[in-house]
């Protein structure tokens, strides 16, 4: 189907966690007009006993729960057979890959995605290697559960989505379109608190201002991102785009 909207399929045990914030601002919006839908499948309805069990003891021992294969493995293949389209399913964790704007950029120009949350200790390891799961981090740090990180990784993409933005040359001046950070912004009032907006900003000179620009957006990403900084330069230098 040419014409159906860009679909985020959420299995997750909290489905009134979403769309959360994502049903307001931009991303609400665009979802009222069908440009991105969002679907949730709560992981609960797949237990097999009567009392709906979803985790057990890790093997080996150890704290907390691990969410069982049995009941994750019925929910992503129920979720897949009911879909008109193959998405990439994806596993929001710490120990994944970073998520990049790169890759955002990736899943928005698809067809959608399927999020599992993860809650507990984890997923049992032999779903993420039987159903190829990608495994994404939205940073070095641990959340109660995947819905938060489900969130970003949804907002970061659905931003991207023809007509959400409604400017495209917005979006490709923003951190980390051009491997660097962006540079500084400005408003009204021209003095504030005896802190003036740079003149060049005033000049009306649009390429004196474009240059600025570029030098901030450098000077940032150098002192505040040596990373990104290394890679945007040894890209360059590699004759490729960072």
């Amino acid at each position: 189907m040419a014409d159906a909207p860009w679909t985020a399929r959420v299995l997750t045990l909290y489905p009134e966690m979403f769309p959360g914030p994502l049903g307001h601002s931009l991303a609400g919006a665009a979802r009222a007009r069908a440009i991105w839908a969002l679907e949730t499948v709560d992981i609960r309805g797949f237990a097999r006993d009567k009392h709906a069990t979803v985790d057990d003891a890790p093997f080996g021992g150890g704290p907390g729960m691990v969410l069982r294969p049995d009941v994750l493995a019925a929910a992503i293949d129920d979720a897949e057979a009911r879909a008109e389209r193959r998405l990439p399913l994806i596993y929001p964790t710490p120990r994944g890959a970073s998520l990049t704007q790169r890759r955002v950029r990736e899943l928005a120009a698809g067809d959608g995605a399927v999020l599992i949350c993860g809650r507990f200790e984890g997923v049992d390891e032999r779903v993420l290697e039987a159903r190829d799961i990608e495994e994404l981090s939205v940073g070095d740090y641990v959340l109660s559960g995947g819905e938060t990180a489900a969130l970003v990784l949804l907002d970061a993409v659905v931003r991207l989505l023809p007509g959400v933005t409604g400017s495209a040359e917005s979006a490709a001046e923003e951190s980390f379109e051009a491997g660097l950070l962006e540079y500084p912004q400005y408003t009204r009032p021209r003095m504030w608190e005896d802190r003036q907006v740079p003149d060049v900003l005033l000049s009306g000179d649009h390429e004196q201002i474009r240059r600025w620009r570029r030098a901030e957006s450098e000077r940032s990403t150098r002192e505040r991102r040596p990373d990104l900084w290394r890679a945007a330069t040894g890209s360059r230098e590699n004759g490729t785009n960072g």
